[in-house]
């Protein structure tokens, strides 16, 4: 996904030019083989620059008393534990490094890589300025070692306002982790005044559909320790691009019992707004449930697979020893759920979404909403912002401009505003558009979407945004809400060009 360019960064710290044995792409025997191998080398900064050691851990290092005061606040959880350390700090004058830095690790993710990844980083940059994301959470980064920062920067220390306006964040990581990440910084998005940092990514997950649309690659390199010295150094230059952010709220009869993702979070019993279009009756009490996502909102069989999926690694770890691995389970495991072969003997009417769903979009600069028709064969439902989904595909597809003004659509973008709505039939049909022979079922493009789902014979339902996929009770009687809007606010992501 191209994202709009909106600024750039500081020099480039010089270094002794290399070139990358072509030699090694030259003599693939799959055009997808060497594209995709392209593509890693590209996204983890294998690009012939070698990178003096020394050079850059003076560009992304913090000085050695600020690491220890954000690291105490954060243990702490105490802003104010900070003052006897800053007391003590020397007097003379810190130096702020050109472009300071912090890394989240998720060290599960990788396969057996994840810990030896840790400690590279913490070789090159500090072991203070690493965080794993078992031991500390993102929101508490925020929450305490930003914020500790900032209490230094008020009290007259110039370098830690010059750091904390120059931080920039790198996820090590898949697409959850990137979200989780994101979405803790766009709490500072509350206060105008408080400069939010840019996040670069070094692919750790599965589909890294959000590496892919930055630059940052599909998977994690093979030459893996000199790749990361060189995405350190390109995170600290590469330039900043802005990313859609959505919120999505769910309302659903109190009462119901659900297993909850990273991504959402309970807000409690609520009132439901009055301004929604109703099929089914409306309860007197409803929980509500909020989140947000980057990339994708799905309902259906591919949320189905994909919980299927997250259950097996989860109760059988030492299947899915990486990306690779996970990708032939996840491949194994869609045939066994009616994703390819649908069972003749099941009622029709718990097949096709169009049994239980209704939706409701708003158009650009409009603000009444229209009703869209669930098209009776699509067993799969996608709102999607980026191009990037199921690993690198591309299923909304490049579209003529006729056809584009035909159906009053317009050239998707990350930043535009706007989300592609589409279908998947089956099995066989999602086969065809992820190899991009065929496009999926264009439905919509929306600047505001309403789910309205109610179950009928359908006991529950899959669902799933960015990769964290969650079962979903459903009602006989009583309507289950899910309303998608764009944040006001863009995230800021630093591209690897």
């Amino acid at each position: 996904m191209e994202a709009t360019s909106s600024t750039a960064s500081t020099s480039v710290v010089s270094g002794d030019g290399s070139t990358v044995d072509s030699s090694r792409t030259s003599t693939s025997t799959s055009t997808t083989a060497r594209s995709s191998m392209i593509d890693s080398l590209r996204g983890c900064g294998l690009s012939g620059i070698r990178i003096d050691k020394e050079d850059l851990r003076t560009r992304i290092s913090i000085p050695q008393y600020l690491r220890l005061a954000m690291r105490r606040a954060i243990n702490s959880k105490d802003v104010h534990s900070t003052d006897l350390l800053a007391a003590e700090t020397p007097e003379e004058v810190h130096l702020p490094p050109i472009s300071p830095m912090v890394v989240f690790i998720n060290s599960r993710s990788g396969g057996r890589h994840g810990p030896e990844l840790k400690l590279r980083l913490q070789q090159l940059m500090g072991e203070e300025q690493v965080f794993d994301l078992s031991d500390v959470k993102p929101n508490e980064f925020v929450q305490y070692g930003l914020a500790c920062l900032e209490q230094l920067a008020t009290s007259g220390d110039l370098c830690a306002k010059e750091i904390r306006d120059r931080m920039r964040v790198v996820v090590a990581g898949g697409d959850g982790t990137v979200g989780w990440v994101l979405g803790c910084l766009g709490e500072l998005h509350k206060d105008a005044r408080t400069p939010v940092p840019p996040v670069a990514i070094i692919p750790l997950g599965t589909g890294n559909d959000l590496s892919r649309s930055f630059g940052w690659g599909g998977s994690f390199p093979f030459a893996w320790k000199s790749a990361i010295k060189r995405s350190l150094h390109k995170a600290s230059t590469g330039s900043i691009c802005r990313l859609d952010s959505w919120h999505v709220s769910i309302t659903m009869p109190a009462g119901e019992v659900m297993e909850l993702p990273h991504s959402l979070k309970s807000t409690g019993e609520c009132t439901l707004d009055q301004g929604f279009l109703l099929a089914g009756r409306l309860p007197e009490k409803v929980t509500c449930y909020d989140g947000v996502f980057y990339n994708y909102f799905s309902i259906g069989m591919d949320a189905q697979v994909a919980y299927g999926f997250h259950n097996l690694r989860n109760e059988k770890p030492y299947l899915a020893q990486g990306p690779i691995a996970n990708k032939l389970i996840y491949s194994g495991y869609s045939c066994t759920q009616g994703w390819f072969f649908t069972p003749c003997v099941s009622d029709p009417s718990l097949r096709g979404l169009n049994n239980i769903l209704r939706i409701h979009i708003k158009k650009v600069n409009c603000s009444e909403w229209e009703q869209i028709r669930v098209p009776s064969n699509v067993r799969s439902i996608v709102a999607l912002n980026l191009h990037s989904y199921a690993s690198g595909r591309h299923p909304w597809g490049n579209l003529r401009p006729e056809y584009l003004e035909k159906r009053g659509f317009v050239e998707a973008n990350a930043d535009d505003g706007l989300l592609e709505v589409f279908g998947l039939k089956h099995g066989w049909h999602a086969s065809f558009v992820m190899v991009e022979l065929i496009s999926a079922k264009h439905i919509a493009q929306a600047a505001a979407i309403r789910f309205e789902v109610r179950g009928g014979d359908w006991r529950q339902s899959f669902m799933q945004m960015d990769g964290e996929p969650w079962k979903q009770p459903l009602d006989k009687e009583y309507s289950t809400f899910v309303e998608i809007k764009r944040v006001p606010f863009q995230s800021l992501m630093i591209r690897d060009e």
